[in-house]
Parts: structure tokens; sequence; C-alpha cells
């Protein structure tokens, strides 16, 4: 007697041949081919279904690799109800090198010594959603996605006051 066992078959899929924005229109030159096992709790897009991908956007900001679910595509996604992205343009020494999308990290707003005696850090967790160098490399825009609430306080902080700092987890 002869037993096998399937351990499951390899189905070819879409999956992103580069990083892609929240928004952004796929094109052929975004997709590449790989093969997955089928049956493991996702419904990945099937290689055969190029053509009602491309033209379509991305619902949000994802790395190469990625292999695309129906779930991931349509209309931007971010920020989610009562949330908002927020940019703070920083220099170095203000963000630790290699902070990147997905880090979850807390932003520190330290009061103007010199305006104010005895006041406190303000502080707010987000995660990185973007981080972007200027041609130069003197600014970085790291873009974060917290509360409504803490974004609008965060907006209206004196620039050159605000520093990011990576926490626990790293990636969400």
């Amino acid at each position: 007697m002869i037993v096998a066992t399937r351990i499951g078959h390899q189905e070819p899929v879409l999956v992103l041949a580069r990083p892609v924005a929240v928004g952004q229109v796929l094109s052929a030159r975004d997709l590449r081919e790989e093969s997955v096992t089928a049956g493991r709790g996702l419904a990945f897009i099937p290689v055969r279904s190029r053509s009602s991908v491309e033209g379509r956007p991305v619902a949000y900001s994802l790395p190469a690799g990625t292999p695309l679910t129906t779930s991931l595509m349509g209309a931007a996604r971010v920020p989610p109800a009562g949330q908002a992205v927020a940019a703070v343009g920083l220099k170095a020494g203000q963000f630790p090198p290699g902070v990147q999308s997905g880090n979850r990290v807390t932003v520190v707003v330290v009061p103007d010594n010199g305006n104010s005696t005895g006041s406190t850090s303000t502080m707010w967790d987000a995660s990185v959603t973007d981080v972007r160098s200027d041609a130069t490399d003197q600014a970085t825009v790291i873009s974060l996605l917290m509360s409504e609430d803490d974004a609008r306080r965060l907006a209206s902080a004196p620039t050159g006051q605000i520093s990011v700092v990576m926490v626990h987890g790293g990636a969400r």
C-alpha cells in the first residue's frame, strides 16, 4: 500500500515588483509573478487576473514582494477613520538612522527653554508611514499615522523642537 500526502500545490500569483505608495495606480512594471502554496487562508490574486489589476490603485503603501489580494486594491484606506497622517521635517540627530515605514515611534516636542520655565515635553505615539530625504540630504520628512487630535497638535509644534524615537515593537 502506498500512502501519499499532498502538502499543497503551488499557484502563480501577482506580487509587487517594487514598493508602491497609497493611491498609486498599478502598471505592468509594478507586478511580477511568484508561486505560493494555495490554501493559506488569503485570497491571492492569480496571474491570470493581471489585466483586471493593471490600472487600479492600491489602498495602502506596500513594500516590494507583497502578494496582492483584493483587500489591498481600491481607494486609499489610509488614514483610517479617527486617525490622520502628519508630516515632520527633521534634520540628522532628530530621528534614528534607519527609521522606516512600519516603525512604531514616539514623537517628542521639547519646549523652548527660553520661553517657558518648568515646561515638560509633549509626547505622542505614532506609526511611520513614509520617510523621504530631500535632494540635498539637509532634511528628512517623516510621515506619521496618529490620532487626529494628536496630528493637529503636532502640526502646530515649532520646527526644530521635534524629535522621533523608535520604540519597542519596531514594525506594526
